[in-house]
């Protein structure tokens, strides 16, 4: 029984420092506040139940993040999703004044993210976002490393093309 609240102490612990830093990743892939929790919470349940190995891998934060890379893969090939996108969101009248221009390129990037198909997303965010190697994105991903560089090139154009009206953020994509 000790052993298992050391364990629980640990994994909160590393859930306290890390969340974070995984919800950003899981907003980058899904592209929705609601999505990436789901992504996130399934995330923590996986790794809660191989806490203990996953606690002695030499790097429990890259695991961790391997983890969240193959649910939302899994996730997107199994297409359970019942959720239907729209384009535009319903009108607001709140009286808030509006969105500054780093949100409007936020919404922006995101918007064109979306449209990236799921494994080139991945590609994008584990090697721009996290700025990772080609190497360790290609074994995250389970690719080979010239498949990462052909999708990485292909998505970055295809970013390009999607953003290519907003000048300003075409001259800051990677």
């Amino acid at each position: 029984m000790r052993g298992s609240r050391r364990d629980d102490a640990e994994f909160t612990e590393f859930v306290s420092q890390q969340s974070d830093r995984l919800y950003r990743s899981a907003y980058l892939l899904t592209t929705s506040p609601h999505a990436a929790e789901d992504l996130l919470q399934t995330t923590l349940a996986k790794m809660f139940a191989g806490w203990r190995r996953l606690r002695t891998t030499d790097d429990p934060v890259a695991y961790s993040h391997r983890i969240l890379i193959n649910a939302f893969l899994s996730e997107r090939r199994l297409r359970r999703s019942s959720e239907l996108p729209v384009a535009e969101l319903p009108e607001q009248h709140s009286g808030t004044a509006a969105p500054s221009a780093d949100v409007a390129d936020r919404v922006t990037l995101m918007a064109a993210l979306a449209e990236l198909a799921p494994m080139d997303r991945a590609v994008v965010v584990l090697r721009y976002w996290h700025d990772l190697s080609v190497a360790t994105t290609a074994a995250d991903l389970h690719l080979t490393e010239s498949a990462v560089k052909n999708r990485t090139g292909r998505a970055l154009h295809r970013l390009r093309e999607l953003l290519s009206d907003d000048t300003d953020l075409t001259r800051s994509t990677p």
